[in-house]
């Protein structure tokens, strides 16, 4: 059995916000094609979303996670009753099945988990791209207890490891967290860290917070030809928007990431490691834009590199924080969120002693 979730420490870990339950996979009454009428107070409720009918809508009554098994993925993290949010779907896919087979990547968008560095996908996966296929590529088991849903991936070939991946809500904010788990199954022990992918709509600006240790240079690492758009450091603030025209990305040692929209933010923390090995010249966050048609931005953060024998598991924890935008300049809006001050949501937010 997991341990049990102490929602003050892990969130005073992630946030500057201080914050202060089982049964069974009911199905909602249908209300048009796609969803119900928002659920009640915390509640796990079966949905049809966008054609997959096995769809998980998890709420605590201020925000909604909805988890589609059939993809392995958290599809969308939105404030509760609405019917869309922040993070990025592809419509020419809603529905669709993944083949494991295919050469081509299914990007259906949502938040996933790939196992890094890249470099190693070709010695075990036997391909460069698209993702090893048990981790993208295949369908995954739900396990429902209480108000967590664990979606569980088959055994992956080459790497030998089952992803778990643990999405559960605060009971009384506007947060999600999701524990990634790497198991090693079989085979050799290999170096491997946990990567996590969230694509998110065409952003005002992104912003990667830099710790207090970065060095007083650009503060990131170029992983495309081009550096995206708007690039710029200040002090501890890395900040850049996305090109239409032009795919661009770069890494940080970051263990925060904002996203900023026109009436939302969305901040992800993932903690740092001190003295970590970390992938890609030592980046433990990254910032993929994507250019037209498919304007999304990815958001990633990643573990460090660890050595895992059979019988192993590592783990990565991320917090992710959805809040409405008040203030028409974003950094304003911004400051205010990682400070954890009252006014960058609709409740009362504690700044942590």
């Amino acid at each position: 059995m997991p341990p049990t979730i102490s929602w003050v420490r892990i969130l005073r870990a992630f946030l500057p916000l201080a914050i202060g339950p089982a049964g069974g996979l009911p199905a909602a009454e249908p209300s048009g094609p796609e969803m119900p009428m928002s659920p009640p107070r915390s509640s796990v409720v079966s949905i049809n979303y966008h054609g997959w009918p096995d769809a998980i809508l998890l709420s605590n009554g201020l925000v909604e996670a909805v988890i589609v098994p059939t993809i392995g993925r958290v599809m969308q993290f939105r404030f509760a009753g609405s019917q869309d949010g922040p993070f990025w779907e592809n419509p020419g896919l809603w529905g669709r099945r993944p083949n494991p087979g295919s050469e081509d990547w299914s990007n259906f968008g949502g938040d996933k988990a790939w196992p890094a560095p890249q470099a190693a996908w070709r010695r075990l996966a036997l391909r460069d791209w698209p993702p090893p296929r048990s981790f993208d590529g295949a369908p995954m088991k739900a396990a429902i207890d209480g108000l967590t849903v664990t979606l569980i991936s088959p055994e992956g070939p080459g790497f030998g490891m089952r992803v778990r991946r643990r999405i559960e809500l605060a009971p009384d904010r506007p947060v999600m967290l999701i524990t990634t788990s790497f198991d090693k199954i079989t085979g050799s022990p290999l170096e491997a860290g946990v990567w996590v992918i969230t694509q998110l709509k065409d952003p005002v600006a992104v912003y990667a917070l830099l710790p207090d240790s970065a060095a007083p240079d650009a503060g990131y690492v170029r992983q495309s030809a081009d550096l995206p758009t708007k690039l710029k450091r200040d002090n501890e603030l890395l900040s850049l928007t996305r090109d239409p025209l032009k795919n661009h990305k770069i890494g940080t040692l970051a263990g925060t990431l904002v996203w900023i929209g026109p009436s939302e933010m969305v901040r992800i923390d993932s903690a740092l490691v001190p003295g970590g090995k970390y992938p890609d010249d030592g980046s433990s966050a990254e910032v993929y834009t994507n250019a037209d048609p498919l304007p999304y931005v990815e958001l990633e953060l990643l573990g460090p590199l660890t050595r895992l024998a059979a019988g192993e598991r590592m783990e990565r924890l991320s917090s992710y924080i959805l809040v409405r935008r008040t203030d028409p300049e974003p950094e304003s809006d911004l400051r205010r969120l990682l400070a954890g001050e009252p006014g960058t949501t609709q409740w009362t937010a504690q700044r942590t002693l």
